[in-house]
């Protein structure tokens, strides 16, 4: 979660965090956002803060912890190192090195299609992060999350990133949590999907889908939907035909369905670099292409204090508040409180609004960045203000510290994603044909008592083979063509695809209804429309849909409110 490119901070986001000031944000993750911030010494370096729901669950708090600890103990010349951390902080932070490089993901996506890597630099790459699987696998660690956007290209080698959810393989920690990553699609190992033990040859398997990614420019399992994609790892061999002569063999072993039959890291490295990886790194070992994007990004970083500020337009005046100090109120670690905690000039914090994903740009030049305008409105979310507090920063900018409810219309980048959530209604949006009842043309109800509220469930696919994430459907009283209600999948990997229901038909045996996919669903949900059956059981609704590109998902769900 570190990528070469840096965004302006928005309005509401933080200035500082712990000891660091932040200059910019990096980028944003299942688990939490990503900021580019300077010590008072001048060090550069990258601060991950994690979304504030999981700052909430202490469950969280104690394995953030141990994956600190972890990430400190793994050093290493191929890894990010930790300088610094605070997992007590109202919003649990860690400060690694910064890598001024390009993710492995960035770097072969062309503004023209995929450009693959040289194979020397294939080599080299597979090299060094070998050696970092080594140290950390060492130290009794598993990974877990070996991808090309957790592998960053710097002048001085390559870099494996995040080990936000590296498991100690000692039983000491565990990782089954609702809504913690477990991994990615196209670069899980099949044990890892089927919720098998995830050893450390889970590790090396994703290592050599990621190395037929930077060969051939694509990933060894495509796929056009997830659960296609995910089946195909669990059942089908790579496609490795970009992949050639020692290389290929290498990939190949590395991408065996057992994780026996796969070699431990340390044999890789001697495949691949039996003198070390320095040497192939001090010989030059990024294409021409990429050395002067790196050194671009490197130079930019010189500029970021200069990069203009456009003020937002001047809110309403506050109330005077009855008594307390006033004055700026930094975001720090030991300043933000939980929901109810009181701030200097008497306003009060609400529970904190989710961070929703950011899209990348891609790279730009340092002058590109001092010209960038800053956009105060997060893409993809809708804000309704509750009250109008503020108080002005260290920046002079305006900062929300008053209660915000946030409706996020988007999501992270997602596995087998079909749909969900739909916020059209709360503003008397909708279908064309969803008229109040109290106007002349209202349509008659449909919808039998039984079917209204909330459901929750865990979904499969491909006849209950695959785990789907968590199902959540609203249903409301509706006529019949109008939106009935919504569908929201959180898969395993904590992606989110949502959809709008638009009522067919219901009685007291089966609600039939068309599932429509938001348009700002993220690439791997599934956008046709489908069909989507809730069918009355002893435990609750029984979820069923047609829609194959997902794998034809079903659902127990049981009413949650």
């Amino acid at each position: 979660m570190q990528p070469g490119t840096v965004q302006p901070l928005d309005v509401d986001e933080p200035t500082s965090i712990g000891p660091y000031r932040l200059v910019g944000r990096l980028g944003s993750g299942g688990m939490g956002r990503v900021y580019l911030g300077r010590s008072a010494g001048g060090r550069t370096v990258a601060v991950k803060v994690v979304h504030p729901h999981f700052a909430r669950d202490e469950e969280f708090r104690a394995r953030f912890r141990r994956e600190v600890a972890a990430a400190r103990r793994v050093g290493g010349d191929w890894t990010a190192p930790v300088l610094d951390a605070d997992p007590t902080a109202a919003v649990p932070w860690v400060a690694t090195g910064y890598v001024a490089g390009p993710s492995l993901a960035r770097a072969v996506a062309g503004p023209d299609g995929p450009v693959p890597l040289p194979a020397h630099t294939v080599r080299t790459l597979g090299a060094g992060l070998a050696e970092a699987l080594v140290r950390v696998h060492g130290l009794r660690l598993v990974h877990r999350d070996v991808k090309p956007s957790n592998v960053l290209l710097a002048l001085d080698g390559p870099r494996l990133i995040d080990f936000g959810i590296a498991r100690a393989t000692d039983g000491t920690s565990t990782l089954t949590s609702t809504g913690v990553s477990i991994g990615s699609p196209g670069y899980m190992a099949p044990e890892q999907i089927l919720g098998g033990d995830v050893t450390v040859a889970a590790d090396v398997f994703s290592l050599g889908a990621v190395l037929a990614f930077a060969a051939s420019g694509a990933s060894p399992f495509p796929g056009d939907s997830s659960a296609s994609l995910l089946y195909r790892v669990v059942h089908e061999e790579p496609e490795l035909s970009g992949v050639t002569g020692e290389l290929r063999e290498v990939v190949a072993a590395c991408l065996a369905k057992d994780p026996g039959d796969r070699p431990d890291a340390a044999e890789l490295v001697r495949r691949l670099a039996p003198e070390g990886t320095a040497p192939l790194v001090a010989a030059g070992w990024l294409p021409t292409a990429l050395v002067a994007e790196v050194s671009r990004v490197a130079v930019g970083l010189l500029d970021l204090d200069a990069v203009p500020h456009r003020e937002p337009p001047e809110p309403p005046a506050p109330p005077e508040p009855a008594a307390g100090p006033t004055g700026p109120v930094p975001f720090t670690s030991s300043s933000v409180g939980g929901p109810g905690t009181t701030l200097p000039g008497g306003g009060r914090v609400g529970p904190p609004p989710p961070f929703p994903p950011v899209a990348v740009a891609p790279a730009s030049t340092s002058a590109a960045l001092a010209e960038a305008p800053i956009d105060t409105a997060q893409p993809g979310r809708i804000s309704v203000e509750a009250s109008a507090e503020r108080t002005a920063d260290v920046r002079g900018r305006g900062r929300r510290v008053s209660c915000t409810i946030a409706l996020v219309v988007a999501g992270a980048l997602a596995a087998v994603t079909v749909g969900s959530a739909f916020v059209f209604d709360l503003f008397g949006g909708g279908d064309a044909d969803d008229r109040s009842p109290g106007s002349s043309d209202a349509k008659q109800l449909a919808v039998p008592e039984r079917y209204l509220g909330t459901w929750e469930g865990e979904g499969y696919a491909l006849s209950d083979t695959l785990p789907m994430g968590t199902f959540t459907v609203t249903v409301r009283q509706a006529a019949t063509g109008a939106t009935v209600g919504t569908f929201r999948q959180v898969d395993p990997i904590d992606g989110v695809c949502e959809n709008v229901l638009v009522l067919r038909s219901a009685d007291e045996k089966r609600l039939v209804a068309t599932g429509r996919p938001l348009e700002s669903n993220p690439y791997q949900c599934t956008t046709e429309a489908h069909e989507v059956r809730l069918v009355p059981t002893a435990e609750g609704l029984r979820y069923e849909s047609d829609n194959t590109r997902a794998g034809n998902p079903q659902a127990q769900l049981r009413k949650v409110s």
